[in-house]
């Protein structure tokens, strides 16, 4: 999908209200999984929420009149896109907030970025490393480190989950430059294709879901606070945050959405506090807010400025390029 910029210094009413409803989706999505997998397996959820998204893409593709790419090619790469970008992700982010808060699991999202420059770089030779975006990754490193807390030793369920919560934002960070070097030249829309991705990632699930978890149980048989999870998390934040996210790249610009990121783990963390009274070590905001710095660094958002392409949502997608599915 080709993104056209528009005039510089839109007004603000025209996009900051469509802004921050996106981050609030993006980083309430960590609450409804943390709600889901009290009853559900995490590959459960993960099918239920893809095939709720699913679902609300094909509609706006009916609305749009648009249609699912033809070719090939297009859905081979789609379908390392769909297990990178979606299933694996959103199943890891499931079983790591089995054992860490979903606020935590916001602050992790927030490191796809740290992971997506190098693999650019030295992978898929998308981008060039500079001194500043070396920098920019050093910071964010550091911060990963504090927010682990290293010092306190390593092991336990709780440093499980944020490892397999980092493992999420890692496959993100492989499924963004794959997808940037083999998906984002196409001439189909991001919602065609994403709603591409999203059914071959369905199929996926489908597969390997019965084998690993069991068949998943009726939606009659869940209760109504996780089947309103379930649907929030795939109608609203895959179909109609990305619906937002496409509007605030055309009214605003591709650099000025993309720095949605940095109030997700803002909005993850309040929302965590606020509805299920998570509380966090000193440690953690604080490496939080140095990952941050780096990723900003990193991308020039703080010296000189220069085009950004970053992950945003749960989720974690290239604001210029096709998105995944949050």
């Amino acid at each position: 999908m080709t993104t056209h910029f528009t005039p510089d210094r839109p007004a603000l009413r025209s996009w900051l209200p469509g802004f921050l409803a996106l981050a609030a989706i993006w980083g309430s999505s960590f609450l409804f999984i943390k709600v889901g997998v009290e009853e559900l397996h995490p590959l459960q959820l993960t099918l239920y929420r893809v095939a709720a998204g699913a679902v609300t893409l094909l509609v706006v593709l009916a609305v749009l009149r648009d249609r699912l790419p033809r070719e090939p090619r297009v859905w081979g790469h789609l379908t390392v896109v769909a297990a990178l970008g979606v299933a694996l992700p959103f199943t890891l982010f499931g079983y790591g907030e089995q054992r860490v808060e979903s606020m935590l699991a916001g602050i992790w999202n927030a490191t796809t970025p740290l992971i997506v420059l190098p693999l650019a770089v030295l992978v898929f030779r998308t981008e060039r490393l500079t001194r500043r975006s070396a920098v920019g990754l050093a910071l964010g490193f550091a911060g990963v480190l504090v927010v682990l807390g290293v010092w306190e030793g390593v092991g336990g369920s709780h440093f499980t989950g944020q490892l397999l919560c980092f493992g999420a934002a890692a496959c993100y960070g492989v499924g963004i430059p794959y997808q940037k070097r083999f998906v984002a030249g196409s001439t189909h829309s991001g919602v065609s294709l994403s709603a591409a991705q999203l059914l071959i990632a369905v199929a996926q699930l489908a597969i390997v879901t019965p084998l690993v978890a069991g068949v998943p149980p009726v939606p009659t048989e869940l209760s109504p606070r996780v089947l309103a999870s379930v649907l929030a998390l795939g109608a609203l934040g895959t179909g109609l945050a990305f619906v937002i996210n496409m509007r605030n790249i055309r009214v605003v610009g591709a650099s000025t959405a993309s720095t949605v990121t940095y109030l997700i783990p803002v909005f993850a963390v309040l929302i965590g506090a606020l509805v299920l009274d998570e509380r966090l070590n000193w440690h953690q905001p604080v490496g939080a807010l140095v990952v941050l710095v780096g990723v900003a660094v990193s991308q020039g958002l703080i010296g000189r400025r220069r085009r950004a392409a970053v992950s945003v949502g749960t989720p974690a997608v290239p604001a210029a390029e096709p998105a995944s599915s949050r």
